[in-house]
C-alpha cells in the first residue's frame, strides 16, 4: 500500500539551490567521494573533468517552486529543512555552511509546507547557540542538525554539550549523523553508541540518530530501542540500499515508533517510489513515512 500523506525528514537546502553543491566540491573531501561513494553516479553521468559536482547537483531542482511542484506531485506533504555545516578536516574551514536566512526564504515561500533547522559548529559554540535562539525564535526552525564527525568529536564530546542545552531549553530536537562518512573523514567518532552517554545524562533531550547508523547497525537500532527519546532517520541512501537488519527493526514493535524517513537531495520522486515499495507492514510504512515525524516535530498546516 502506498501511503497518501509523506514527510521527507531530511529535505536539504541544496536541494532547491543545486549552486551550493558546486562550492562543496572545491574540497578535497568531496572531490574524493565523488570518485568513491559515488562512483557509479560518476560512472553513468559522466561529466567533464571540474563537473564532478553533478553527482549531487544533477538530482536537485533548479528553485524552491519546482521543489513544491515535486511535492505535490509525489504526495510529500512537509518537508524537514536544516541547515547542514560541514567541516574540512584537510583544509579546517566550513566546507558546506548553509545560511538560516536562505533556509527561511524557503520557509516563507512555502506556505507551511517547510520547517527549517539549524546547525551547529563546535568550533564557535557562543555564535552557533545566538544563531539557533534566532531561528527557532525569529524564524520559527524546529530542529538543530549537526555533523560532530566532520569535526572529529563523537557526541559526547564536551563541546556538544551547549548545544544539548539550548535545544532542551527550545524545546527542539537535535539530529545528528552517525555511522561512517561518506567523504574521507574520521568515522570512529560516527558510532551510534557514543549516544548513550548524552541520552543517560539528558534524558529529556529529543535526539535524532540520522544516515542508519551504516556499518554499525545493531548500536544504531539500540540506542533508538532503549533509549526513549532517543529516534532514528532513515536518509543518506536510498531504501533500496538499505540492509535486511534496517527494514526488520523499522518494522518491529522496537522501532516503528522511533524511525523517520529524508530523500537527503537525492532525488525526491524516486525516493517517494522506494518508500512505498519498503518490505515492511503497512502499519510501519504510516508511522515511518507520515505519523512519527508529524508527532515528534508537531507538524500542522
Amino acid at each position: 500500500m502506498a501511503v497518501d500523506k509523506i514527510v521527507d525528514c531530511s529535505l536539504l537546502y541544496m536541494y532547491c539551490d543545486p549552486a551550493v553543491s558546486k562550492t562543496c566540491f572545491d574540497f578535497h573531501e568531496f572531490r574524493v567521494m565523488a570518485i568513491t561513494t559515488f562512483s557509479g553516479v560518476l560512472k553513468r553521468l559522466n561529466p567533464p573533468k571540474g563537473e564532478e559536482w553533478q553527482v549531487l547537483g544533477a538530482a536537485c531542482k533548479a528553485s524552491p517552486e519546482e521543489m513544491f511542484a515535486e511535492m505535490d506531485a509525489t504526495g510529500v506533504e512537509f518537508g524537514i529543512m536544516p541547515a547542514i555545516w560541514v567541516w574540512s578536516q584537510r583544509d579546517h574551514t566550513l566546507m558546506i555552511e548553509h545560511k538560516n536566512n536562505k533556509v527561511f526564504d524557503v520557509v516563507k515561500k512555502s506556505e507551511g509546507r517547510i520547517i527549517g533547522g539549524a546547525s551547529y559548529n563546535p568550533f564557535r559554540i557562543k555564535e552557533s547557540l545566538e544563531a539557533i535562539d534566532i531561528a527557532v525564535k525569529e524564524y520559527g526552525f524546529k530542529y538543530v542538525w549537526f555533523h560532530p564527525i566532520s569535526f572529529g568529536m563523537a557526541p559526547n564530546d564536551r563541546r556538544c554539550y551547549p548545544l544539548y542545552t539550548k535545544c532542551m531549553e527550545l524545546d527542539i530536537p537535535v539530529g545528528m549523523q552517525v555511522g561512517h562518512s561518506a567523504e574521507p573523514l574520521t568515522s570512529e567518532p560516527g558510532h551510534p553508541m557514543y549516544a548513550d552517554d548524552v541520552a543517560i545524562e539528558m534524558p529529556d533531550l529529543k535526539i535524532i540518530l540520522t544516515h542508519t547508523g551504516w556499518p554499525w547497525i545493531d548500536e544504531w537500532c539500540s540506542m533508538i530501542w532503549r533509549h526513549p527519546n532517543v529516534y532514528g532517520m532513515c536518509n543518506a541512501y536510498m531504501p533500496s540500499g538499505f540492509y535486511p537488519a534496517t527494514f526488520q527493526f523499522m518494522d518491529s514493535p522496537r522501532g516503528r515508533d522511533k524511525v523517520m524517513m529524508g530523500s537527503h537531495a537525492y532525488g525526491m520522486t524516486r525516493w517517494v517510489k522506494e518508500c512505498n515499495e519498503m518490505p515492511i507492514s503497512d502499519k510501519a510504512k504510516q508511522k515511518v513515512l507520515y505519523d512519527n515525524p508529524v508527532k515528534l516535530f508537531n507538524l500542522k498546516r
